[in-house]
């Protein structure tokens, strides 16, 4: 493995031969040089989720029936039994829920019974939503009785499972339709004791904001009201989407009105950007009211697309306060260089600055690509 390995080669030889002594150890009859070497036959072609699939696919192959199959499964993850660790579990043991997901639907009580030990080791977050397709009721009432469990695992299982738009995830379309029922559960949520868990409860909250905003807006005006500072931090979080659209309630929830703010001296450099390098630019704000004024400040990157349109991205910048008559200058670099979730395209491209979710004004830069 190199000093800075993928994710994917987490797993690897050492991981499939560490499963396979578990399991001849459990289950004497186990093939297990036949799964080794069925596995690293196709290992090495395959990014990271489907690796953990190839693994669970084997071991349905080379295991006895689901039920049974599972419990030896169960028992490989019991740290009682003193087998050598294995380092970064989480990641690298995910063919276990993946073995759930992809063959447990027949068997539901079998399966939901699992996940509670299963996720101590490896998040079910993916395992889940099958369950939640097929037996929306059941597995609902399973959740209900997880929010009150001691494992913040299994209490963020129920919020990031059930995430009507987890990325990488099987959308829950029931319930983007209708949220309630997992809104339901985040309210017994909000105030867990954990960050672990209340980060998830924000993303999930962030993802019903996409598609029922009124109903995100009037469920955090109601949980602002005394709110502790760790539920505020949870508030701000999940109406993220709404803030960097530039909603006027959400802002105002947040206590960010209508900005009286004058936009001067606005400098971009260079005026044409060698793609790989940095691009700088300041600006100046004023106060123009007779109060003092929060402000949340963000810059809108208006990036080339391949059919030559543009789209914006909204990057975070400050907070802060401004008094009366006050003038800020602020300074900023933003590298353009290459990441995985962007594609760049020579041409024209704009910056914008945006207070309290209302554009200032902007200026253009050239992006020139080598």
């Amino acid at each position: 493995m190199s000093e800075y390995p993928l994710l994917k080669d987490f797993i690897d030889r050492q991981l499939v031969e560490q499963i396979a002594d578990r399991i001849a150890v459990l289950h004497p009859p186990f093939a297990k040089a036949e799964f080794i070497a069925a596995v690293l036959a196709e290992l090495d072609a395959l990014e990271l989720k489907a690796r953990h699939r190839l693994i669970a696919a084997k071991l349905k192959a080379f295991l006895p029936a689901y039920p049974e199959a599972l419990q030896i499964l169960l028992a490989m993850l019991d740290e009682e039994r003193g087998f050598p660790p294995i380092e970064h579990s989480g990641l690298r043991l995910m063919a276990i829920p993946a073995f759930v997901e992809l063959y447990g639907l027949e068997h539901p009580a079998e399966s939901l019974d699992a996940m509670p030990i299963i996720t101590r080791i490896s998040s079910c977050e993916f395992a889940l939503r099958p369950f939640l397709i097929q037996y929306p009721q059941e597995t609902l009432v399973r959740l209900r009785a997880w929010v009150c469990h001691e494992d913040e695992h299994l209490r963020r299982l129920v919020s990031e499972g059930s995430r009507p738009r987890l990325p990488w995830g099987a959308q829950l379309t029931a319930f983007i339709a209708d949220p309630s029922p997992t809104l339901a559960l985040l309210e017994m949520l909000k105030d867990d004791p954990s960050l672990y868990v209340r980060r998830s409860v924000a993303n999930h909250l962030n993802d019903i904001s996409k598609d029922h905003p009124e109903l995100l807006l009037e469920r955090m005006g109601a949980w602002s009201q005394g709110a502790s500072k760790e539920r505020l931090w949870l508030i701000n979080h999940a109406l993220r989407t709404l803030i960097k659209r530039g909603d006027e309630r959400a802002l105002a929830l947040l206590g960010y009105g209508e900005a009286q703010v004058e936009l001067s001296a606005l400098e971009l450099a260079p005026a044409a950007l060698q793609f790989g390098g940095e691009l700088e630019f300041s600006f100046e704000l004023r106060n123009c009211g007779d109060e003092a004024q929060n402000l949340m400040i963000d810059f809108i990157m208006h990036f080339r697309k391949a059919n030559g349109a543009t789209a914006p991205k909204v990057f975070k910048l400050k907070k802060l306060s401004l008094a009366p008559g006050e003038t800020i200058s602020i300074k900023k670099k933003m590298a353009i260089r290459p990441i995985s979730t962007r594609k760049y395209y020579p041409g024209r491209q704009r910056l914008e600055i945006q207070v309290n979710g209302r554009v200032l004004g902007g200026a253009d830069f050239e992006l020139v690509m080598a």
